[in-house]
């Protein structure tokens, strides 16, 4: 992988075709990536800019992404200088990962305005930057850098615009035969760190392809591979491709011939070629943080409920005294008459114990023997009213980790759109603040789309990823005399295989994907639970995705991955209609 200087030339050569082009509309779907709407050349391009300190890249896409709601800050602010606006020129600075895009606009007075787009490529301090080109200020960025992460270069709002260090390397288009020999250190070895080193814009991927293609590498050898390959860069002239081997993945707008074991694949273009190679990897990425934020909420929420048990355990230990008050209230009422305000103790023959004997009792001097016997009860009253109230906390705060252990098994496997799914969830549930809305309407009348597979006689089967999914499912979609499967007393998806009659066989897979799909992935005879769906009822009042059945007969299944690929139908379903 190697988004280098080169690979920059190559993108900027292919967005040159935006120049004269209208930005329509900008969108900011993650807080490191911008996708920029286009009219250019009588067609709609969309422009993806993206800071992610893993993937940063720039490139035009066809993929479609999940905005937020409410535009952040950043977004807001390139629509108010930007939207509307013509670009002017997309250039590369030097053989730098830094491209500028020109944009003219008008401002609310009508003015024409020059602003620039700064994509800086350059790993976890990557950034995109927006600027007055007039008054070479700063007017905001995706990443702030203050003068406590960087006492050379600050990116604030309101600071003047400086440039990166310059790294003082030789730029590779212009060298000359001479130079080049004179610039390496025979003597040194490490032929490809050598040019790494000593030229702008070459990656070590780049360099270890131009040392293979000077085969056994001589003064001239090298030379000559090193002048070809940027004589081909120098004319813009590319070969778009990626190779993945055992042991890494990698792009580039040469032929990688020194990778000589991989599955290649070329591209038409440089953007095709970028997006087919990132798309995968950054999603997986932006739903690993999605996930992760989600999984320490709905943790920690699981670990404030078992503390909350300890606690209401514990009270449950001192509110057994109740007996005890109560006995006190009863001996002291049969001895009422031989007692007296000041009295300290009654010593009474305990009636209730078998083994007879003595109780002492201890009182209150300063009350009156009603007060003491009103005293007793009272404490007895209130203790076993508290039992009762912490056996139903501790109840509630069980079914609470219950629900929350399934949040976290449908958490581990969720994709992009389920995992905005569940956090819809958890923000119905309170767990988190509610996102606006401002298409609250559509998005209500929104079906979940589930996965269906297919058994190895045609069977259909459909497997709901989250509670959601899992409501709808069970609660709409499917027929009552469709089938239905639950992992036994395991947090797990709701599984349901769409036909009246089915061989033992789709009856096993349907099983393996009720228990692949649960906390019981990594088990061993796991025990699935079905029965028809007319037999499965939601509670009045329970949480999402909770369900009671009846008639349910139990199957035992081992999970295994590679007959859940070899179900798994490769298009996602359309939302069904519901059953009427």
């Amino acid at each position: 992988m190697a988004f280098d200087g080169v690979v920059t030339r190559a993108v900027a050569h292919e967005l040159a075709k935006l120049k004269g082009g209208r930005i329509s509309r900008i969108h900011q779907p993650h807080e490191s990536d911008l996708v920029f709407a286009i009219r250019a050349q009588g067609g709609n391009q969309k422009l993806l800019l993206s800071a992610n300190p893993t993937y940063p890249r720039i490139h035009l896409t066809t993929e479609e992404f999940v905005n937020p709601t409410e535009a952040p800050m950043f977004c807001m602010l390139l629509r108010k200088h930007c939207e509307g606006g013509t670009i002017e020129s997309v250039e590369q600075v030097g053989m730098e990962r830094i491209i500028h895009i020109d944009v003219r606009s008008r401002d609310e007075l009508g003015d024409v305005t020059h602003k620039r787009i700064i994509v800086e490529i350059m790993g976890k301090h990557s950034n995109i930057i927006l600027i007055d080109v007039d008054k070479q200020m700063i007017l905001d960025s995706a990443h702030h850098v203050s003068h406590g992460m960087s006492q050379h270069r600050q990116v604030l709002p309101g600071r003047p615009y400086i440039s990166p260090p310059a790294q003082g390397k030789a730029d590779p288009l212009q060298e000359t035969q001479a130079d080049f020999i004179a610039r390496i250190n025979w003597n040194e070895g490490k032929l490809d760190k050598q040019i790494v080193d000593r030229y702008s814009g070459v990656s070590p991927l780049l360099a270890k392809e131009i040392v293979f293609r000077a085969g056994l590498p001589t003064r001239e050898s090298l030379w000559t591979a090193f002048s070809e390959l940027f004589a081909e860069v120098k004319q813009n002239r590319y070969s778009p491709n990626t190779v993945i081997t055992k042991e890494k993945a990698a792009f580039s707008v040469t032929s990688l011939t020194h990778l000589v074991d991989g599955e290649r694949t070329t591209f038409a273009d440089v953007s095709d070629c970028l997006q087919h190679f990132f798309q995968d990897k950054a999603q997986r990425d932006v739903i690993k943080q999605k996930v992760h934020d989600l999984l320490r909420i709905v943790t920690l929420e699981k670990q404030k409920n078992e503390k909350k048990i300890e606690k209401l355990k514990q009270t449950l230990i001192d509110a057994q005294d109740a007996e005890r008050f109560r006995l006190y209230g009863e001996l002291i009422t049969a001895h009422l008459h031989q007692l007296k305000r000041g009295d300290t103790v009654l010593s009474a023959v305990n009636w209730y114990d078998e083994a007879g004997g003595t109780i002492d009792i201890p009182l209150d001097p300063l009350l009156t023997p009603s007060e003491n016997l009103q005293a007793y009860f009272k404490k007895y009253n209130k203790a076993k009213n508290s039992l009762q109230f912490v056996e139903e906390q501790i109840r509630l705060a069980e079914e609470e980790i219950l629900y929350l252990d399934g949040l976290l098994v449908q958490l581990e496997y969720s994709r992009m759109s389920e995992t905005e799914e569940i956090r819809d969830e958890l923000a119905e549930q309170g767990y988190v603040r509610k996102q606006k809305q401002r298409n609250a309407r559509k998005k209500k009348d929104t079906r979940p789309e589930l996965e269906e597979y297919v058994s190895s006689d045609g069977t259909p089967i459909l497997v709901g990823k989250n509670n959601k999914q899992n409501e709808y499912l069970t609660n709409k979609l499917a027929a009552a005399n469709e089938t239905w499967l639950h992992t036994k007393d395991i947090p797990g998806s709701h599984v349901v295989i769409r036909a009246r009659e089915f061989s033992e066989q789709t009856l096993q897979e349907a099983a393996m994907l009720a228990a692949f799909f649960s906390k019981a992935r990594e088990g061993s005879q796991v025990p699935v639970d079905y029965t028809l769906i007319r037999n499965v009822k939601k509670p009045n009042g329970a949480k999402p995705g909770f369900v009671i059945y009846e008639q349910q007969r139990t199957i035992y299944v081992t999970p295994d991955s590679k007959t859940i690929d070899r179900l798994k139908k490769q298009n996602r379903t359309k939302p069904a209609a519901a059953k009427p």
